[in-house]
């Protein structure tokens, strides 16, 4: 079954429990899948397992970003609206990485590719995205990249 089978069974069952919350978010992923299917279209292989990831893991980051705004902003109830849907959507995500697994692709990038400070930035940081993608945040793995090569 793939992602947007599941989001639709998922939906249907939002809609008879009465979860207006839980609605409204699978229905604005349903949304975001549709799109992405819809620019796959026409030659080409089509929408991929990838591509799925790719469009929710961009939904999450709209709401951690909407989440940061609206708690500098001093609006708490909508971050915490905001922090609900991230949730629900962290449902259909792969399980994410911990720092000691983010950490230990760090270092293995580093040996790969001969890095040997923080000028060799640019190296490193697509062998870990290839690595970690989906199941890591990329703020998170900027940082811990350039923590490594600044401490060589």
């Amino acid at each position: 079954m793939n992602l947007k089978d599941r989001i639709s069974g998922d939906l249907k069952a939002a809609m008879k429990s009465g979860d207006k919350l839980r609605l409204e978010t699978l229905r604005t992923l349903r949304a975001v899948l549709l799109e992405k299917e819809i620019e796959k279209r026409g030659p080409g292989p089509g929408m991929t397992g990838e591509d799925e990831i790719a469009a929710l893991t961009g939904a999450a980051k709209k709401r951690k970003e909407s989440i940061e705004l609206f708690r500098n902003g001093g609006r708490p109830e909508l971050a915490a609206q905001e922090e609900q849907e991230l949730a629900i959507i962290q449902e259909y995500l792969p399980k994410q990485l911990s720092p000691e697994e983010i950490g230990q692709i760090v270092r293995g990038a580093i040996a790969e590719s001969g890095a040997a400070g923080p000028a060799d930035f640019g190296k490193v940081m697509p062998l870990v995205m290839k690595q970690v993608k989906g199941r890591a945040d990329g703020k998170a793995v900027q940082e811990m990249v350039k923590q490594s090569l600044g401490a060589r």
